[in-house]
């Protein structure tokens, strides 16, 4: 394989420059022309589509976003879009495609490796962990020791002032941030969309620590959480005594530089997406499992997805009061 190109779609993670920097360097070390391609599969049908050297992924590991860009693409869906992008592709001599994104990035890859031949490796970049066939997504560890940090600063104002706190934070309809966030600062409740749970569980608890003179709450909540929208004017009504107020992270959770653990990710998912494309192997994803690099088909990532969560949150609940 001579030439092959590298795009970045959907939301961004921390860890995505990383990858772009291994896959390039990874790539260029084995003789091949690599191309970046400006945001996502809008760049491609845009032939926004450049030569890459060294200079362009210098210093790139530790800088949060990513230096491709990205944006979404909703009209990809539309067979006769994939085919133009398809020829856009052929026509600068791209043989091979790696794209770092989330499952919506990877029906891209796999449609234009099953429709056209494009050979297409996927590589996991989200914050949201919410891919099968990895363990974790590159930016998901950065994203999950932000709402460390940012549990720890609000929990001093909620004990400052007696005070009940929600603090919503990313995933879509994946829990994994909030419920290892919570487990790993202690949180005082836990709202995800995978385990059934109401308003009256957090009044038990709440309930339950005012009977031991704890006077301060502070609950992690997924923002796929199908409650989010009334919890804290549910809370008041049945408690008035209550003054609950919802933080919402939002994108700080997706920005900054990334840990070490989500570099060294991108790292050994770079160069094995690499690896794969220079074997002729394609319509792939990579990630890791037990420690483990694994390789499944891209369409993996959703048909296989499932979180089982249950005994996890029940730790986390245990743990709660």
């Amino acid at each position: 394989m001579k030439k092959i190109a590298i795009l970045t779609s959907g939301g961004d993670s921390q860890g995505m420059n990383a990858a772009i920097r291994v896959v390039a360097k990874t790539a260029m070390s084995k003789g091949m022309e690599v191309y970046g391609i400006r945001r996502g599969y809008k760049g491609i049908l845009d032939k926004d589509i450049f030569k890459m050297n060294s200079l362009d992924v210098a210093g790139l590991a530790g800088k949060g976003g990513t230096m491709l860009l990205s944006a979404r693409l909703p009209e990809f869906k539309d067979p006769e879009v994939r085919t133009k992008a398809a020829n856009i592709l052929k026509e600068f001599g791209i043989e091979g495609l790696v794209v770092i994104g989330g499952d919506g990035s990877f029906h891209g890859a796999h449609y234009l490796y099953e429709e056209h031949g494009i050979k297409t490796v996927g590589i996991p970049g989200t914050i949201d962990n919410d891919i099968a066939g990895t363990d974790y997504t590159i930016g998901y560890d950065t994203a999950l020791n932000i709402v460390l940090e940012s549990f720890n600063q609000i929990r001093d104002t909620a004990k400052s002032h007696d005070r009940t706190f929600i603090i919503e934070v990313m995933g879509r309809n994946c829990g994994d941030i909030a419920l290892n966030a919570g487990i790993a600062c202690g949180a005082n409740g836990i709202l995800i969309p995978e385990v059934e749970s109401t308003v009256d569980d957090i009044i038990k608890i709440i309930k339950k620590r005012r009977a031991e003179n704890k006077f301060y709450d502070v609950i992690i909540m997924s923002e796929g959480w199908k409650g989010k929208e009334t919890i804290a004017q549910d809370l008041k009504e049945r408690m008035p005594e209550l003054e609950p107020k919802v933080v919402v992270l939002g994108h700080i959770q997706r920005g900054g530089s990334p840990t070490a653990a989500d570099r060294l990710l991108a790292t050994k998912l770079g160069v094995k997406a690499v690896e794969l494309l220079e074997e002729g192997q394609s319509g792939l994803m990579v990630g890791v499992q037990s420690s483990n690099i694994v390789t499944h088909k891209l369409s993996y990532a959703w048909e296989n997805y499932h979180k089982k969560s249950q005994e996890d949150y029940d730790v986390a609940m245990m743990l709660s009061v």
